[in-house]
């Protein structure tokens, strides 16, 4: 993604802004061939204290299952990020300008029995009225072998 193709677009997406206080958000998960295999909701609970941001995700899956994830952000300029999370490998790695924000980073996950290391490709752009579009390829050896789709709301309208 090219990022500089956003450098115009508005509203400006600073996380530290955006990911302060609750976010709403519905997600679905789909395989290589397109079929929708997840779909979840998420509560958002985003603080920041200077360039020092945590965010707590709590997802809840349509089958039934729970999963619980806590980002440790840093901002290292107004255009870059760095995270970290106890599910992902290393540090997750962002850039942003304009509307959109691009992460990169890798997770292990769990199908059927195997683990696989895989490579999300997180693309997010903020819409006005507190929207975000988040579009995560997911890549194994360079190909894509899953899509994740999320719209996210905030709740919190304070800022």
């Amino acid at each position: 993604m090219d990022l500089n193709h956003y450098a115009n677009d508005a509203p400006v997406f600073r996380m530290e802004d955006y990911f302060q206080g609750e976010v709403k958000a519905w997600g679905i998960i789909q395989n290589w061939r397109g079929k929708v295999i997840e779909r979840f909701d998420i509560r958002m609970v985003g603080s920041w204290d200077g360039d020092n941001g945590t965010m707590e995700e709590d997802f809840l899956f349509y089958d039934g299952k729970q999963q619980h994830r806590t980002w440790k952000i840093k901002r290292l300029s107004d255009s870059s990020y760095q995270a970290t999370a106890d599910d992902i490998i290393g540090i997750a790695s962002a850039n942003r300008n304009g509307n959109a924000i691009q992460w990169n980073y890798q997770m292990d996950i769990s199908v059927d029995g195997s683990t696989y290391r895989i490579s999300f490709d997180d693309r997010m752009w903020q819409l006005n009225d507190g929207v975000v579009i988040n579009r995560s390829y997911m890549k194994k050896f360079g190909f894509t072998v899953g899509e994740l789709t999320v719209f996210l709301k905030k709740t919190d309208t304070g800022s």
